[in-house]
């Protein structure tokens, strides 16, 4: 599959979560705050952006997160409304490339690139011996 000819540039995609505890540094490390998550924060970002190209893949194909370069610049505490988007900004033939931005009401609190590849699920369940 060339993703070229079927996801374009600006798909888009939005999430929204309310921190819970359990996605927070402190519920993970000792003594941490109880505050959002830097990994958590990513976790919405690559979902964002599978959730832009999802219904445009042929059946039988997924993507997979495969980079990700991203900051996370501002702190958020548990039931916090967090807003986390997603945007296609470049297209290769098995990797797309995306903006990805989180936010607390106005405030932004990351931001960066991350890209996923294309993957055909029995092939590559095949190459992993899953049955």
């Amino acid at each position: 599959m060339d993703a070229r000819g079927i996801i374009k540039i600006g798909m888009s995609a939005e999430r929204t979560l309310v921190v819970p505890p359990e996605r927070t540094v402190g519920h993970f490390v000792p003594d941490m705050p109880m505050v959002y998550a830097t990994p958590m924060m990513i976790l919405e970002m690559e979902m964002a952006s599978g959730d832009a190209v999802r219904g445009h893949l042929q059946p039988g194909w997924i993507t997979v997160g495969t980079e990700v370069d991203i900051r996370h610049i501002g702190a958020s505490l548990v039931g916090s409304l967090v807003r986390t988007t997603a945007k296609v900004v470049a297209v290769e033939r098995r990797v797309i490339r995306f903006e990805v931005e989180a936010f607390e009401g106005e405030r932004k609190i990351g931001d960066g690139r991350h890209a996923r590849g294309l993957v055909n699920v029995e092939m590559f369940n095949k190459r992993l011996g899953v049955k």
